[in-house]
């Protein structure tokens, strides 16, 4: 019997146009030197990820700053990203959704501007703090309401909301539940736990970048990595290593972008990410919006070394 996917949209797009695999980087939104988004940049940026190999971007996501983006800039930052997704076939995912249920219900509502959105990365409610049964009833509406399917990030450490493997695998079984971006701070009992038994049709996509190889040796589909900016093509080919079984080659390639992102990771995301970008000549400046404050010298030159040897 064929599925009703009248009443729940993100359905129809289930699970082949969502497929998570592989690495997808979370743009910065470059800024000129008068501090306006430069949308250039952004579709520059766009396009040299997704000609090293990265499977999809995202738009709006934290390390995009969106919270310091009004709303025609953040539209902005969205066509831009859809224009090319939809030129090179690529997956995009947008950031979206609130603390407050009704507030995620309008910020999903308005992808509908854009058709070439795939999925919607929204983070766990932050700072309310709803208990996992809050949390699941949360998601369980926005699943049902949303255009696209969601992506859950999971990111206690900025949320304030620890969730265990049961409550992220009760999420995952949500209809119009794609994945979780997995951002834990690091990997124990729950994270195992998790990739061990997957509710059908979701996927696990590494959020801590440092932790991206034993994620995928786990069974992580793929992951969504700032550092990855910096390295695009060395970390699709560590997913691609670990896809093919190479655990040899896997291991020391994940060595290596860890240490690079480690460094990408010194100071507030996406600063480091920022200055390196710039003195590779890829965005116009390295600049940030308050709170945050550019990179270090020292910090950005770390960066640069570490992304040195992953070259040589």
């Amino acid at each position: 019997m064929a599925q009703d996917t009248t009443q729940n949209p993100a359905r129809a797009l289930s699970p082949a146009a969502t497929s998570l695999h592989g690495i997808h980087v979370p743009l910065v939104t470059p800024f000129d030197p008068a501090g306006e988004v430069a949308a250039e940049a952004l579709e520059g940026l766009a396009h040299e990820v997704l000609d090293a190999g990265a499977t999809g971007i995202v738009a709006l996501g934290t390390t995009a700053e969106s919270a310091a983006l009004d709303e025609a800039e953040r539209d902005l930052v969205t066509d831009v990203c859809a224009r090319v997704c939809r030129e090179r076939g690529a997956t995009l995912t947008v950031g979206a959704g609130a603390s407050g249920t009704r507030a995620a219900e309008a910020s999903l509502a308005r992808l509908t501007r854009w058709p070439q959105a795939r999925a919607a990365l929204v983070t766990v409610p932050s700072f309310v703090r709803p208990a996992a049964a809050g949390v699941l009833a949360h998601f369980a509406h926005l699943a049902e309401v949303s255009p696209v399917p969601l992506i859950v990030y999971h990111i206690p450490y900025r949320t304030g909301q620890p969730l265990d493997a049961s409550a992220l695998r009760a999420i995952g079984a949500i209809p119009g539940v794609a994945g979780v971006k997995y951002a834990g701070g690091g990997i124990g009992e729950d994270t195992v736990s998790l990739l061990g038994d997957l509710p059908d049709g979701f996927e696990v996509l590494a959020g801590d970048d440092a932790y991206l190889s034993p994620m995928l040796a786990l069974g992580a589909a793929g992951g969504i990595l700032a550092s990855a900016h910096l390295a695009t093509a060395r970390f699709a080919d560590l997913a691609a290593a670990w896809r093919a079984g190479d655990a040899a080659r896997a291991r020391t390639l994940g060595h290596a972008l860890a240490r690079l992102s480690a460094a990408a990771f010194a100071e507030p995301n996406p600063t480091v990410v920022k200055g390196a970008l710039h003195a590779l000549g890829r965005i116009p400046t390295p600049d940030v919006r308050l709170p945050l404050l550019p990179a270090s010298e020292a910090a950005v030159a770390v960066a640069l070394e570490r992304l040195a040897e992953l070259q040589s």
